[in-house]
């Protein structure tokens, strides 16, 4: 080699050269007698050493006989061409750019080829088989192109990237490994197009660490999902996969976790024993075009606060659930067939937020469709078929359901929860069981909906259910069309009931409700039944070509106003009687549109801002004032509110004599520093707007920009709905409200939201109160921001600061509550020292009193444990030693 001249052909004769061959010149090395008639064997160190410019190596066998690298690339360019390669791996590092084509790499050791550095191989036509630990490897910031590879028989991972690795796998085969077939972690971002991977002892595919989430890496450019191409998993997705098959694996198919980003297209995962794909961590994953079946667990699990978004795929025969999210995973399914699952198809739990459009779900011995605990669902223009128990399942979590179809399930959809979900222009048909089952104290709103051809009840309401019923039609049931049971109140407007195999309504025995401008006819039993002591309202309802119309227990108290039958053999209807709204209207709910559900009445405050007591139903004016009246301070603001009153009392008594009413404000702007009561006026106002008649209920509802602003396109919307939704009724708080439009970033999704509230504030004017609060300056650049804030926020109360006698006063009421006493000198030294207090960004003002309360407590406790046999007084009282410092 050193007699030979730049691009010089070196042909060497067959047989074992034991030495260490450097190639450090433009020269070709080429066995005379073609493949395998040359072993270069490594005499101290590696068989070949390459780290010159150029050169080829081609047909030679390099052994290294000591674990050492067989071939060690340190810079430069070279081919290496249908060589045999054993004992020790091929390794490139540097700025190495080797290519080996058509070379056979077995017996390596712990590596069969590892690139570090910043290399850029390029790998075609090559195998790499019986390797101790991992076949290729990949590290640090290399670049590798790898096609057509044969990667097997590994004791540990087939492929693996790590560092800040990229690089790109095309067509290659990554079958039986000892651990995961590839493996993916730290910073690294490669992309694999059409290879096949499985037969492995344990994982697929798993990535891990901050893999494809990288600064700087980005989606594929085939990956053209337009502007919204993150509406679900957020970011860039730098691990990405491109007509892939993941087969036969021990275990999962692809587990993603820790902030790992990875986007599979065109893929398929199958026969896989346990989960298809797995998301934990803080992982996202997008999937689109992908194929998931004949897996041994579920089919994709989402789990921990990963972010998920799954399109136009296919998830069939699992074993266990189709897709199942849980803790606080957030999850999209959109234009996915989800089939023949051995448990649910689709389910929710935790505090999960999952939305599902245009789906197919069916072939399922559970439900369709399931939500428990606090999960959030939103459900799309999605079919759900062949349930064994239910279509949609609601236990517990709160749910939207807009234009879905579901037939033949056990039950069409079940309710149970404390939230009020939304079922609006669904059909269900075909089911064995009701049609809508909505459990015991559960309250739900159902606009717009088609129930037929039931193989029980069409509409089932349970014990202590209150639920809307508007423009829905129930038809063609075998059982009542709708059963309503004890102590339930319902509210319809608008249904029509026919062709039913017993009662069209069937009243049972104390149970209410209201029944408006409904059509019922062709029962099998009386068109409608009330039960003994029922107060059911009807008003404005026609019976028609049905045999019976009507039949009362003896003491049934219904009442029917304007209703009419037509076409009837008997059961005349009672005589017209006046209703009584109070006694029919109880318990019964408002209508909304959102995903939440009303709070309950707003606790009584006690003039340091804690709750005392729950509010009372039916609580009259003059005990809230009382209580308003009797909150330290504030004077501004109790003159505000105490003439805004007059004037609620004026319109109610003008809307009562039928007189137009003047413009009333009713939306609030509280300005104010931190702890000046506005949370605690806020909700005495709610109150006071109950017991003047202007609102239903009067809670409140406390939220903020954590609880409006999502956190992906597409986001925002729901989660504000949800929370204003909850408020109807009542007040609507929302504390530090310019948060919503942080200075200096215009395109933040917090525009999306006050957009949202503008519209819901206009939709349910009469229904909710919104208060916005927050510091005097930033709540006057906050009502700039939309002209809709501006022409529906039009007066501010300012909460002034307390002065010093007041948080004195704040303090005393503490210690009256927790049963301390404050002597005349105490509350001396405590004025002195809020006099001297300095007042800057950390003051509280009331906040700021209660904590030197608690101080003043924890300093008393250390003075009253020393002495030895302290009386009841030195229990009680607080001295100005124990104030703070």
């Amino acid at each position: 080699m050193r007699a030979a001249e730049p691009g010089a052909l070196i042909s060497i004769q067959p047989g074992t050269y034991i030495e260490s061959v450097a190639l450090d010149r433009d020269v070709t090395l080429i066995a005379e007698k073609g493949p395998g008639s040359v072993r270069v064997v490594g005499g101290r160190g590696p068989a070949l050493v390459v780290h010159g410019q150029g050169g080829a190596v081609r047909d030679l066998v390099v052994e290294s006989p000591h674990g050492e690298p067989a071939v060690l690339i340190s810079g430069g360019t070279v081919l290496i061409e249908g060589c045999e390669i054993t004992g020790g791996p091929v390794q490139a590092t540097g700025t190495a750019t080797p290519v080996l084509r058509g070379c056979r790499l077995h017996h390596t050791g712990e590596v069969g080829l590892y690139l570090g550095g910043d290399s850029a191989a390029e790998v075609e036509d090559t195998e790499v088989a019986d390797v101790d630990a991992v076949g290729v490897f990949v590290d640090h910031g290399a670049a590798p192109v790898l096609r057509k590879l044969a990667i097997s028989r590994t004791g540990g991972h087939g492929l693996r990237f790590s560092g800040s690795a990229r690089g790109t796998a095309e067509d290659c085969q990554i079958t039986h490994t000892g651990a995961a077939a590839v493996a993916i972690d730290a910073n690294a971002a490669p992309l694999l197009r059409d290879c096949r991977i499985g037969d492995s002892a344990a994982a697929g595919l798993i990535v891990t660490g901050h893999a494809g989430a990288a600064p700087g890496a980005v989606p594929d450019q085939d990956d053209d999902q337009g502007e919204d191409q993150d509406a679900s998993a957020g970011g860039a997705f730098g691990v990405a996969l491109h007509g892939c098959q993941i087969v036969r694996t021990a275990k999962d198919g692809v587990h993603v976790t820790g902030q790992a980003a990875v986007s599979l297209t065109e893929c398929r995962i199958s026969e896989v024993r346990a989960t298809g794909v797995v998301v934990g961590g803080d992982g996202r994953l997008r999937l689109d075009g992908t194929t998931i079946t004949d897996t041994g667990d579920t089919g994709i699990a989402v789990g921990g606060t990963a972010r998920v978004e799954v399109s136009r795929s296919t998830i069939q025969r699992v074993a266990a659930n189709g897709v199942y999210a849980g803790e606080s995973a957030r999850l999209v399914l959109s234009t996915t067939v989800v089939s023949d699952t051995a448990y649910t198809a689709v389910h929710a739990g935790g505090t999960s937020r999952l939305a599902v459009r245009a789906c197919e779900l069916r072939g399922t011995p559970e439900h369709g469709l399931r939500g428990t605990d606090d999960a959030l669902i939103t459900v799309e223009n999605t079919t759900i078929e062949d349930a064994g128990l239910s279509g949609l399942a609601v236990d517990g979590c709160d749910l939207s359901a807009l234009r879905c179809r579901i037939g033949k399930a056990g039950t069409g959809i079940s309710l149970k929860t404390e939230h009020r979900p939304l079922i609006d222009r669904c059909e269900v048909k075909g089911c064995s069981g009701p049609g809508l089952d909505v459990a015991a104290g559960t309250a739900a709103l159902v606009v717009d909906c088609r129930v037929t051809e039931t193989g029980a009840a069409g509409v089932f309401v349970r014990e202590r259910a209150t639920v809307w019923l508007t423009d829905c039609t129930i038809a063609d049931t075998k059982g009542t069309g709708l059963v309503v049971q004890e102590r339930a109140t319902p509210r319809l407007r608008g249904v029509s009931i026919a062709r039913t195999g017993k009662n069209g309504l069937f009243v049972a025995d104390n149970a209410a409700g209201r029944y408006e401008n409904c059509d019922i006819s062709v029962a099998g039993f009386p068109a409608v039944y009330v039960g003994s002591g029922a107060t059911p309202l009807l008003r404005g309802c026609l019976i028609h070509d049905t045999d019976e119309a009507v039949k009362c227990a003896e003491d049934a108290d219904a009442v029917f106003e304007s209703c009419r039958a037509e076409n009837v053999k008997a059961g005349e209807l009672p005589q017209d009687q006046p209703g009584d709204p109070a006694r029919v209207d109880a318990g019964v709910p408002v209508p909304s549109i959102g995903v939440g559900a009303p709070e309950p009445a707003g606790a009584s405050i006690g003039p340091d801002g804690t709750a005392k007591s729950a509010g009372r139903k039916g609580e009259s004016l003059a005990e809230v004032l009382a209580e308003l009246e009797g909150l330290v301070g504030l004077d501004g603001v109790k003159q505000d509110v105490s003439t805004m009153v007059k004037v609620m009392q004026m319109v109610r008594q003008r809307t009562e004599a039928g007189l137009a009413s003047p413009p009333l404000s009713r939306h609030l702007v509280f300005a104010g520093n931190s702890g000046t009561g506005k949370t605690t006026v806020a909700r005495l106002y709610g109150r006071i707007l109950a017991a003047v008649g202007l609102l239903s209920q009067g809670h409140l509802v406390e939220a903020d920009r954590g609880s409006l602003v999502g956190e992906y396109v597409g986001h925002t919307a729901p989660k504000t709905t949800a929370i204003f939704r909850r408020a109807l009724g009542g007040v609507l708080f929302i504390d530090e409200a310019y948060a919503l439009t942080p200075e200096g970033q215009g395109t933040d999704y917090g525009r999306e939201a006050i957009a949202t509230l503008v519209k819901l504030m206009e939709d349910h004017r009469d229904n909710v109160v919104v208060i916005v609060a927050g510091y005097p300056d930033e709540m006057e650049r906050f009502i700039d921001v939309n002209p809709g804030l501006a022409s529906r926020f039009t007066r501010t109360l300012l909460f002034e600061d307390y002065d010093a006698e007041e948080l004195v006063q704040i303090v005393d009421f503490n210690a009256r509550e927790h049963q301390y006493e404050l002597p005349e000198r105490t509350r001396e030294s405590l004025l002195a020292y809020f006099g001297s207090m300095v007042r800057d960004d950390r003051f509280g003002n009331g906040r700021t009193a209660r904590q030197i309360f608690q101080r003043m407590t924890e300093n008393h406790a250390k003075r009253v444990v020393e002495l030895e046999a302290p009386t009841t007084e030195d229990l009680v009282t607080l001295l100005p030693e124990d104030l703070p410092g």
